[in-house]
């Protein structure tokens, strides 16, 4: 009878309750939390790629094809390379979280293409998110006419 009793008491099932869903709140709260600031470094990353690819394309040669009657753009993997160093080396001064340069060059003389990498940690490290994680991007700017 007294077992009874007891089975059908609902005494202290609100305070597992609570704790359930204090557990879950803080869970869905560090995972916005960190989905954000991965958002917030890719966006980061991606305007240092864009500023970096745009800085390279306008750092071309000028030549005249012997077809063409007016003088043209022309950009090197070197002089392409020289500016994103030189880009990234200003942005990496006053970033918590450098760049690394992946890859500059251009496919037709007339385009820069910059990827960068960066690792991207997480604001709480947690048994649901990993440590790190590398982050790329590529942007392109071409030179114009």
């Amino acid at each position: 009878m007294r077992l009874a009793k007891l089975a059908r008491d609902d005494r202290g099932s609100v305070l597992l309750l609570i704790i359930g869903m204090t557990a879950l709140s803080l869970a869905v709260i560090i995972g916005v939390l960190a989905a954000s600031c991965l958002y917030l470094e890719r966006k980061r990353l991606f305007t240092i790629a864009d500023g970096a690819a745009l800085a390279a394309a306008q750092g071309f040669d000028i030549s005249l094809p012997p077809t063409a009657s007016a003088p043209r753009p022309r950009l090197s993997n070197a002089s392409i390379t020289a500016a994103t160093r030189i880009y990234l080396g200003r942005a990496n001064a006053i970033a918590h979280n450098p760049a690394q340069l992946i890859s500059a060059a251009t496919p037709d003389e007339r385009t820069a293409v910059v990827t960068l990498q960066s690792i991207w940690r997480p604001p709480v490290v947690s048994m649901f998110l990993p440590a790190g994680m590398a982050i790329t991007v590529s942007a392109s700017a071409r030179a114009m006419d």
